[in-house]
């Protein structure tokens, strides 16, 4: 099989950073994963950052669940979602010049972006201007800080910039799940022009790994230790939650990548759906058919729905993100 791989100027050996396309008798389509997954949840809703600690530990404790590649280093992926710790972002946003609105009068975008600076802007001044046209207002960048010493080469080579945009939310939007839908197809959006167009150079790295008001998800091409590691921000005391929920990951048949780590943005997941293909086509073909009493003409904007080059784990999110935004309950 042919790949995109970079030379290790020091052992001479190639490493795989993308996932390589159709060929021969290799299809994406059929890939699959199984992994492994845990939560934690403070019943009273009470925020501590020992819940973030306490959920790492799970975390760690599932690195059994998860796999590794030739590098006894680099992971299959792993990852944590959390509540939007607001004190702690109140903070960091008035260090970096600009000042948040009350919990739940603001979005939060996690991002993988390229490691150019160049295409880094172009694509946020692609993002800016959907912000804009959705009638939201972007308040301000933050770069992750991260620590990738405990990453395998093939990770790093792969490696996506961190970075999260903070969005307020319109005086026109009456209520927090108006505001979700909005970020949603602000996401949407952003995917479509940036991600797949093939317009945008960059635009092929950049994901959104979570956008919304309730939580944020932290997540990479790491293994179940290296989570707390990398991420900076989770070992802050100031990073509180009530909830997490872990994921550790296996991909049985699928090429590891940042992008495809859970959590995804609605749940984390042990792969192996059976039914994948006649799942995704059947949504293609109803999509068009679509209607929706709480989208309304928005609904057009959202399409696909399915982003088919996620694992089978990512494209069940899009399902249940788009079912639950429209109004369903989650147990339904």
């Amino acid at each position: 099989m042919t790949s995109n791989p970079t030379q290790n100027s020091k052992d001479n050996r190639r490493v795989q950073t993308t996932a390589p396309l159709k060929q021969g008798l290799y299809d994406p389509q059929f890939e699959h994963d199984a992994c492994g997954l845990g939560f934690v949840v403070n019943i009273k809703g009470a925020k501590s950052h020992q819940l973030v600690s306490d959920a790492l530990q799970i975390l760690e404790h599932l690195d059994h669940r998860g796999a590794v590649g030739f590098e006894p280093n680099t992971g299959d992926g792993a990852g944590i979602l959390i509540q939007v710790p607001h004190d702690f972002f109140v903070t960091e946003a008035k260090r970096l010049g600009f000042t948040l609105p009350a919990f739940g009068q603001y979005g939060v975008g996690q991002l993988f972006l390229p490691k150019k600076k160049k295409e880094r802007e172009g694509i946020k001044a692609e993002l800016a201007k959907i912000i804009a046209a959705e009638g939201q207002t972007l308040l301000g960048w933050r770069d992750v800080p991260v620590n990738n010493s405990s990453l395998g080469k093939t990770a790093i080579a792969a490696e996506p910039f961190m970075a999260q945009v903070f969005v307020a939310r319109s005086a026109q939007l009456k209520d927090d799940a108006a505001f979700e839908r909005k970020l949603y197809v602000i996401r949407k959006l952003a995917e479509q022009t940036i991600r797949y167009a093939d317009k945008i150079p960059g635009g092929k790295t950049f994901y959104v790994t979570s956008l919304s008001a309730r939580t944020i998800t932290y997540k990479g091409m790491l293994m179940s230790e290296q989570v707390g590691k990398y991420y900076e921000d989770l070992r802050n005391p100031a990073v509180t939650t009530a909830i997490a929920l872990v994921h550790s990951r296996f991909s049985t048949n699928t090429f590891p990548s940042w992008d495809r780590a859970h959590p995804n943005r609605y749940i984390a997941h042990n792969g192996e759906i059976n039914t994948l293909r006649g799942n995704v086509n059947w949504m293609k073909a109803r999509q068009a058919l679509f209607t929706s009493q709480i989208f309304g003409d928005e609904l057009k904007k959202i399409l696909p729905v399915i982003n088919t080059d996620g694992s089978d784990s990512a494209q069940f999110d899009n399902c249940v993100e788009l079912l639950t935004l429209a109004g369903r309950e989650l147990p339904h």
